[in-house]
């Protein structure tokens, strides 16, 4: 029953809030430049989303952030409903990094670039550099958080090596990190799947850690205190 649920009920009303939503989400985008409002509007199609598939997610931790500052956000990826996840329960306005090649792709490239995310060039270290300044920037003048999964995508089972790309972001914009660990989805929904599954999720928010006074070349060791502390959040009972 959970299979059919998921085939007849679940991905058909998934396709129809995001084609819904992210019409909306682009025609508020002429009327807000920030992309602020179409922030707003993904934070609700991601409660959708979680709704219709009888997701339930419950936060800790919320409590040590700043309603009115801004951070580098660090979560362990395993699941392609971890971003409905996120948005539904971040209260920060936050932007993240998208693969290049999706801002080629009609509709869904103007949304990711009008929203104001971010495109990632891996082509090259410059490249990628640029990426960084580029979100660093962005954090410093519109005082929004960034999003980074640091495994460099999703992982099939355990907790990949984290990159040095959101140390890096937080130093260079002189903001915190914030590891967050996401317990649980990668059971609902893992690589590959097509059977999505209710259930019950954590999402853990950890204790800021500051950056302000950091040097890029601290960037290694901030890294591998990121992959302790969200280590730590998943294995948490």
């Amino acid at each position: 029953m959970s299979l059919v649920r998921s085939l007849l009920f679940s991905t058909p009303l998934i396709v129809l809030c995001t084609i819904v939503m992210g019409t909306l989400s682009l025609i508020a985008s002429f009327f807000d430049p920030t992309g602020n409002s179409q922030h707003r509007v993904a934070r609700a199609w991601a409660r959708m989303l979680l709704a219709v598939s009888f997701i339930r997610v419950r936060v800790q931790g919320l409590e040590q952030l700043d309603p009115r500052g801004a951070y580098v956000f660090v979560a362990n990826h395993g699941s392609f409903m971890d971003i409905p996840a996120l948005l539904a329960s971040l209260p920060q306005q936050f932007r993240f990094f998208a693969k290049k090649g999706l801002f080629g792709i009609p509709f869904l490239g103007t949304h990711l670039r009008r929203a104001g995310h971010l495109p990632v060039d891996r082509s090259s270290p410059r490249a990628s550099l640029k990426s960084m300044m580029e979100a660093a920037r962005i954090i410093g003048a519109r005082n929004v958080s960034v999003l980074n999964f640091p495994e460099g995508g999703r992982s099939a089972e355990g907790l990949r090596q984290f990159k040095e790309g959101p140390a890096y972001i937080a130093i260079k914009a002189g903001v915190p990190l914030v590891p967050v660990a996401i317990v649980g989805m990668r059971d609902l929904l893992p690589m590959g799947a097509i059977h999505l599954r209710s259930g019950n999720v954590v999402l853990r928010v950890g204790a800021p850690i500051a950056t302000k006074d950091l040097e890029a070349s601290h960037r290694t060791e901030l890294t591998a205190r990121l992959y302790r502390e969200v280590s730590q959040l998943l294995a948490m009972p």
